[in-house]
């Protein structure tokens, strides 16, 4: 078997270059046949990706990078019946991890990945607005939620912290930031095209692929991988100091079935504000809208995870 590494040597504010200098020992030392694509700019895993899966032949891809980087792979890919991925975490949010319980440490994961016989079938969730469409594996969101994405992606504080090993950190210092400045509007939801639900005075509304989502907010503790449904959460008519409390209380999930918390279970939905809002896949800035619909994919894509999961 052949592996494929895609490297991002620029995530975790650079240390992804230094993690892939201890990985690439244990391949030769092991003497794995491997090749290694080293992305240089924003989008370029896509790009690698979808050349390298052309010939729709079976390929066993490993990603070593952050969710932003795992996110731009899975939207490269041709068939996803066709591709097993792998997974190497060396971002600062690293939501792909927790789900799936893969090592973080570099030296278990790719033990992980060369020995584990398990694999899940996990769901590929798709997105569209304005008139385009993305993929993602984790999750994707309208309003507070994806503001937060947005100005994480570009704030020095997750460089700092990413420095000390806090990144995550990054996620909730800005939240509370946030929450005070941040506008809120209804919002209307449609689930499997059934009847609209209106929302008072929302903060985000997010279609969940996985439980976690912004540095490890566990925000739909049931949602699973891989069957066959998104887990949509909508967070309305709070006064700002109850979400101060409640954005803690959600890192463990203690945040469910609290009034204005609401959760369900779907395989498409519509979002509608009245105001626009950025919106974003896989913690990834996607567009300034006020429209997303999401849904799954019709193919699964297989993950390597630990054989004692």
């Amino acid at each position: 078997m052949e592996y494929t590494f895609i490297v991002n040597p620029k995530s975790k504010s650079g240390r992804g270059g230094l993690i892939w200098n201890q990985v690439e020992p244990e391949l030769k030392k092991r003497r794995i046949q491997y090749q290694v694509r080293f992305t240089k700019y924003e989008k370029e895993a896509t790009k690698i990706t979808s050349e390298l899966t052309k010939d729709e032949k079976e390929y066993t891809i490993i990603v070593l990078g952050g969710d932003g980087t795992m996110d731009e792979v899975i939207n490269g890919i041709r068939d996803c019946s066709k591709v097993t991925l792998g997974y190497i975490p060396t971002g600062s949010g690293n939501d792909f991890t927790r789900a799936l319980k893969l090592p973080t440490d570099p030296k278990e994961a790719l033990n992980n990945i060369l020995n584990s016989k398990k694999r899940v079938l996990m769901d590929v969730g798709v997105m569209s607005c304005k008139e385009m469409t993305h993929r993602f594996a984790v999750s994707s969101g309208i309003g507070f939620d994806a503001a937060v994405c947005h100005q994480v992606a570009v704030s020095k504080l997750k460089v700092m912290l990413n420095k000390v090993k806090l990144g995550q950190l990054s996620y909730l210092a800005v939240a509370l930031r946030r929450l005070f400045r941040d506008a809120h509007t209804r919002a209307c939801v449609c689930l499997d095209g059934g009847e609209t639900k209106s929302f008072e005075n929302t903060y985000f509304v997010a279609a969940m692929n996985h439980p976690y989502e912004g540095g490890g907010f566990f925000f739909c503790p049931e949602a699973k991988v891989d069957d066959g449904y998104l887990d949509v959460i909508v967070v309305s008519g709070l006064p700002r100091w109850k979400v101060v409390f409640l954005l803690p209380l959600a890192f463990k999930g203690k945040h469910v079935g609290i009034k204005g918390i609401d959760i369900f279970r779907c395989k498409n939905v519509e979002i509608s504000m009245e105001a626009e809002f950025p919106i974003h896949a896989d913690g990834e800035p996607i567009a300034i809208g006020s429209e997303l619909k999401a849904g799954l994919l019709d193919k699964q894509v297989k993950i390597i995870i630990p054989d004692d999961k």
